[in-house]
């Protein structure tokens, strides 16, 4: 059984007056922060508070780059060349080091979002365009992927810093893979279901898939999303029960 884990969080994903999630109660229950650059979400004000905060509740930062789409909230699969992609990533991965410098932290991790993740999971080559780019920018930069999909195989490969992540809210195909948002039971809404669920992959040290089927995979992570309206709930709900079983919750 898994015995310590890091419970990490999407967050900074507001854009102007527009809020997203409940950032500062996150905070107090999440131990790693993966905050928004501007392209799907984000603002230098948002990123700034955000950062700010992070470093208050000594909560390790992220960068959290993501496709250039607002409007869709960086979960529309962009074809775009990988030239592309990779200015895109080093370009967020600069604005978050930046913006962490100015509030007193460092990005200590990066992790890609959205439809880029999820493309990336599958896509061994564009995976390793994102992870190279930003690891020319910090060479040191832990990489967190989704374990046990094409983007661990990169970062083996890579021979880099890398921490392996599964989702707390988020159902799982046979292969690993997330279940498509649009289909029902994909994402989790409550505790209860969800805290119960992730005990048992830290006792397998896999992931437990919809059919049942365990995946043996590395778990330095736990993801809980901070864009649904019990977010806040779920994550208490979640790191309550997994204390109490005996999980030092704590950074990678």
């Amino acid at each position: 059984m898994i015995q310590s884990v890091d419970l990490n969080s999407d967050m900074g994903e507001g854009f102007g007056p527009w809020k997203m999630g409940d950032d500062a109660a996150l905070l107090d229950i999440v131990t790693s922060a993966n905050i928004a650059c501007g392209f799907h979400a984000g603002d230098p004000d948002v990123m700034a508070q955000t950062m700010k905060t992070a470093v208050a509740n000594d909560v390790g930062i992220g960068a959290h780059p993501g496709f250039a789409d607002l409007k869709g909230f960086g979960r529309r699969r962009l074809p775009l060349a990988h030239d592309e992609l990779a200015n895109a990533v080093a370009y967020q991965l600069g604005a978050a080091q930046a913006m962490a410098r100015r509030g007193g932290g460092h990005v200590r991790h990066l992790k890609l979002h959205g439809a880029l993740a999820n493309m990336a999971s599958t896509d061994a080559d564009l995976a390793r365009t994102c992870f190279g780019a930003a690891l020319e920018v910090d060479p040191e930069i832990i990489i967190m992927v989704l374990s046990a999909t094409a983007m661990e195989q990169v970062v083996r490969d890579l021979n880099c810093n890398w921490v392996g992540e599964i989702f707390a809210d988020r159902a799982y195909e046979d292969d690993g893979t997330l279940v498509d948002r649009s289909k029902p039971g994909a994402v989790l809404h409550d505790a209860e279901t969800a805290a119960p669920r992730i005990l048992n992959m830290l006792k397998a040290g896999a992931i437990i898939t919809e059919s049942g089927k365990e995946i043996p995979c590395r778990i330095d992570t736990i993801c809980l999303h901070g864009d649904t309206p019990d977010a806040v709930k779920m994550a208490r709900g979640i790191r309550q029960h997994l204390t109490e079983a005996g999980i030092d919750i704590t950074k990678f």
